[in-house]
């Protein structure tokens, strides 16, 4: 198994955006608790850059690839990426049940959250002995975060939650300009 390590200093120069900020848009997300928001950060963002590499060599989900950061103090702390093998082998019994985004999450091995960026981030940052209490979350590859996913977060102590400017337009299934699927081709980088 190949080493799960990114070095952002190979990211080269990117810019970091000093304009981080929550925008204020009229999005319908499927799940955010109250006092809860996303912040938003550009494509170029160091993290944000960071994770989308992440996600393109580690994320085991094809069609929904995405890696969260954990980020204190300009500092990655965990990285984790979502994805199981569970699917190589067995059907999505959420897509049997045909559940709904957000939805039924416990009902699959292969969909669990423990499988989700968010928590493997977090566990990520545990593990190698970071508390994430007051860090930021910065998730590529998403438009929102699940229950489950929010849950992990406000217990860890994540103080703010970054998304990638466009992310609910490029990473909704339902939005007519998604890259869903295609988020690595070509054609789709020029969008990002």
């Amino acid at each position: 198994m190949k080493e799960k390590a990114i070095n952002i200093n190979n990211i080269g120069s990117l810019y970091f955006s000093k304009k981080e900020r929550s925008m204020e848009k009229q999005i319908q997300y499927p799940y955010l608790p109250e006092g809860k928001q996303f912040l938003y950060v550009e494509a170029r963002n160091v993290f944000m850059t960071a994770a989308k590499m992440y996600a393109e060599e580690f994320s085991l989900d094809k069609v929904m690839p995405g890696t969260a950061v954990v980020v204190k103090d300009r500092k990655i702390l965990g990285i984790g990426a979502n994805g199981s093998d569970y699917h190589k082998t067995h059907s999505c019994r959420r897509v049997e049940l045909g559940c709904k985004s957000g939805e039924g999450y416990d009902l699959c091995e292969g969909c669990h959250p423990k499988n989700h960026s968010e928590t493997t981030a977090i566990n990520d940052a545990v593990k190698k002995g970071y508390n994430p209490r007051g860090a930021d979350l910065y998730l590529w590859g998403h438009f929102w975060c699940c229950k489950p996913c929010w849950d992990a977060m406000i217990k860890a102590g994540i103080r703010n939650v970054y998304l990638m400017e466009g992310s609910e337009r490029l990473f909704n299934k339902e939005h007519p300009d998604n890259i869903v699927g295609k988020q690595f081709e070509k054609t789709a980088r020029r969008r990002l």
